[in-house]
């Protein structure tokens, strides 16, 4: 009896091991996949399993699935409301420059802003900028009504009407241009104006602003303005009207208001210049200049 049991304990693991040896059968007379049968072609099934691209696509949803558990009346209206909270309207009144310039050529004012009112997409933009002296009537006017379109998140295409009221006689203008933020942080703007008249200009601009410390900004700026023909009613020679130069140095007591104090100067060119001198102007100045910046 001892010995019967011990030949069942040691045969207990080879019965346990039989099953999982009778698994290794011998396949070699069959074809895997991506591999060939045994007449030597591939095997059709296997290969088109390993083709990429060639599998149906699922069919375009045509329903809403809540639909089919909700009245439908209810969740369009649900859908609407959802789209509508993507969709952005505000509007905003920038001071860029309310300033007294103290030059040589005495005491004189300058101002520069807009309000625009619109999405994110597009805004419409009313824009004005002027120059004068103290005591007389203010020598330049100009106001600009726009239509501003994103073209991306950093530029957009403004197209409309610029009246001039002064100096007389005065001009309208039809423009298009572009502004935005350029790399680096610059501020710039390309507009091209067409009078009434015929005649044609352009204007460049840019600034930076540079974060010193604390509340202190220093912000440098340029504008060039361009005639493509002489326009002796205005004073104007083509080529290169002018260009000016200036910094403003600010001190944002908080971001929506900042007095500042600067200098400006500018220089008349070319025909323009020399239209200037015959006027008995001087064809440059230098002023200072103080002011305050704000956005409402």
């Amino acid at each position: 009896m001892r010995i019967v049991h011990a030949l069942l304990v040691a045969g207990a693991p080879l019965a346990m091991a039989a099953p999982v040896m009778a698994q290794h059968v011998d396949h070699s007379g069959h074809a895997m996949p991506g591999t060939q049968a045994a007449g030597g072609e591939p095997d059709a099934a296997s290969t088109q399993v390993n083709e990429p691209g060639n599998s149906a696509p699922p069919p375009v949803p045509a329903d809403h699935a809540a639909d089919r558990y909700f009245p439908k009346a209810r969740m369009e209206a649900a859908r609407a409301a959802l789209s509508a909270e993507g969709r952005w309207t505000g509007s905003a009144v920038i001071v860029d420059k309310a300033e007294v310039r103290v030059g040589s050529g005495g005491e004189g004012f300058a101002w520069e802003g807009h309000a625009w009112y619109g999405g994110d997409r597009d805004k419409l933009v009313i824009a004005t900028e002027g120059e004068g002296a103290f005591g007389e009537a203010a020598e330049r006017v100009e106001v600009q009504a726009l239509w501003r379109r994103a073209l991306d998140p950093w530029f957009n295409l403004e197209a409309g009407i610029r009246q001039d009221f002064s100096p007389e006689p005065r001009r309208t203008y039809a423009v298009l241009g572009i502004e935005g933020l350029a790399p680096y942080w610059i501020e710039t703007e390309a507009h091209l104006f067409v009078s009434h008249k015929g005649d044609v200009h352009a204007r460049l601009a840019a600034s930076h602003d540079l974060r010193l410390s604390g509340p202190l900004v220093l912000q440098p700026e340029v504008e060039v303005n361009i005639a493509f023909q002489d326009v002796p009613d205005l004073h104007i020679g083509a080529g290169m009207e002018g260009i000016e130069l200036g910094a403003r140095l600010r001190y944002e007591i908080r971001p929506e208001l900042a007095p500042y104090v600067g200098v400006d100067w500018e220089r008349s060119l070319g025909g323009t210049a020399r239209s200037a001198r015959a006027d008995g102007e001087p064809a440059s100045a230098v002023t200072a200049v103080v002011g305050i910046k704000a956005f409402f």
